[in-house]
């Protein structure tokens, strides 16, 4: 079993910052990317932040300049800072790593059970 566990999410404010953790426990062998996701009341679940294989980063438009993903494969963790907050991040946050559990079986995504991110104006 792989599992992965979210924290930090809660209310903040306007301006404001708040980071978020991902931790994966269970049998893996190799992540690949790494990456938070986020779904609003109505919305789509999209892509915040992510990290390639090769470690490069890509972020959505919306914030670029303001969110920072980092991660460390070693120790299973990525992490979200999330500084100058709006009102429109408020959303589910949902980590996400790209896992092979052994060295002969395939790669598959894993989620977390989502942390809620409110941002009061």
């Amino acid at each position: 079993q792989v599992q992965l566990k979210e924290s930090g999410g809660g209310l903040g404010h306007t301006g404001g910052s708040l980071r978020l953790s991902c931790a994966a426990s269970g049998t893996i062998y190799s992540i690949s990317a790494m990456g938070w996701f986020r779904q609003a009341p109505g919305k789509e679940r999209e892509l915040v932040a992510g990290i390639a294989h090769d470690g490069t980063t890509n972020y959505a438009d919306s914030v670029k300049g303001r969110f920072t993903i980092s991660g460390d494969k070693a120790k299973r963790t990525t992490d979200l800072q999330m500084n100058d907050l709006k009102p429109e991040d408020t959303a589910v946050y949902y980590c996400q790593q790209t896992i092979q559990r052994g060295p002969w079986n395939n790669w598959a995504d894993y989620w977390g059970q989502g942390t809620q991110v409110t941002v009061s104006s």
